[in-house]
């Protein structure tokens, strides 16, 4: 039988999503917390990889069990014995072929970034006390949608088989509290992506590129072209569609 578990978690204790020896990571707590409730090795399969220091608004992975698990039980035991930075939403059955990454058909992260001193947002955006023009920023990342080829923000030797992705939405927006949100869905991301391409369109912003100069970087597919990723703390995988 398998099992979806619907989780998220604060990444900033973490050296990412996938377990790594002697590093702690997101999967690696949940497995050795979840086997110890199973009485038995039990590995999780996520819905992808999430950079050291990444967030997950919205996270799915799943697990196999040979015997029928209560849910309702499972998912409250876990949040009792996870660290307060990982919590449990549900666990729920699925086909025995659905899978947590093989089968999501979209993926959407968000940016958050603040551009005053916000107590509430301190270790969950990029605090950026610069004027930036917005307009221009989003008129830059419409221009993600009209290419596929992302080599520009594609971290070095990630060994991906190719730097294809289509994006669906990519839009700025201002929150009540003047925090700015970018949000960006696409079928599937590359290694520090976002981070590269929020980077970027803040240097849109604040008037180091032009968006045409923007577009020239996406066309060069040349990662020294592309400005410094954002700051993890600021990423969240924020939704995974199926």
């Amino acid at each position: 039988m398998r099992y979806f578990i619907e989780l998220q978690y604060d990444g900033a204790a973490y050296c990412g999503w996938q377990r790594q020896p002697a590093e702690p990571t997101v999967q690696g707590t949940i497995e050795q917390k979840l086997s110890m409730l199973l009485r038995r090795d039990t590995e999780i399969v996520g819905a992808g990889r999430t950079d050291t220091g990444v967030n997950a608004s919205f996270y799915i992975a799943h697990f196999d069990s040979d015997v029928a698990v209560d849910c309702q039980q499972l998912a409250y035991k876990l949040n009792k014995v996870l660290p307060d930075d990982i919590a449990i939403i549900r666990i729920y059955e699925v086909e025995a072929d659905k899978h947590a990454r093989f089968d999501a058909k979209e993926r959407e992260y968000t940016y958050l970034l603040t551009q005053h001193k916000a107590p509430f947002r301190r270790f969950s955006a990029w605090r950026f006390e610069v004027d930036i023009d917005v307009e221009a920023m989003n008129s830059a990342a419409a221009k993600l949608l009209e290419y596929e080829d992302f080599t520009s923000f594609a971290k070095l030797n990630s060994n991906n088989k190719t730097n294809i992705c289509h994006i669906t939405h990519a839009e700025w927006l201002r929150e009540a509290d003047g925090t700015l949100r970018f949000t960006i869905r696409a079928d599937r991301f590359l290694r520090n992506m976002v981070r590269a391409i929020v980077g970027t369109l803040v240097d849109v912003g604040r008037g180091r590129y032009t968006v045409e100069e923007f577009e020239d970087i996406i066309r060069s597919k040349d990662l020294s072209r592309s400005s410094a990723g954002a700051p993890a703390c600021g990423l969240f995988l924020s939704g995974v569609k199926y």
